[in-house]
């Protein structure tokens, strides 16, 4: 079974940059795309990035445009969140997950759904 687990969060100031993981177990990590999300207190969880199996194709929410990148290192059984850019507004717990789809189009904005084996997540905190 698939576990994944997050880390890389922590307190920054507000323009600061924070790169988070998710390092997954399982051989058949490279076979699955990936997607980050947050949740914030007393906020719906949301949608933020996501990539495929092989890395070729990505897909962000609007409010992550332009501010973060999505990769992935399928030696390392890991995919990477890097945020740069950070507002108040960031603050929230990450959470990785696993692409359920076998064959999304990355054409419009992935549903909560098709996604499972969430991790953890992990504490994003941006002051000012």
């Amino acid at each position: 079974q698939m576990q994944l687990v997050e880390s890389g969060g922590g307190l920054v100031q507000s323009g600061g940059s924070l790169r988070l993981s998710c390092a997954a177990s399982g051989r058949a990590f490279s076979n699955y795309g990936m997607g980050w999300f947050r949740q914030a207190p007393g906020k719906e969880r949301e949608f933020v990035a996501a990539i495929s199996w092989s890395g070729d194709k990505t897909y962000y929410a609007e409010v992550a445009k332009g501010r973060f990148t999505i990769s992935r290192a399928n030696a390392k059984n890991t995919v990477y969140l890097e945020m740069n850019s950070l507002k108040p507004e960031d603050t929230a717990v990450y959470h990785c997950a696993l692409d359920l789809m076998a064959s999304r189009s990355y054409y419009r904005v992935p549903e909560e759904a098709d996604f499972g084996s969430w991790g953890q997540g992990t504490q994003v905190t941006v002051s000012s």
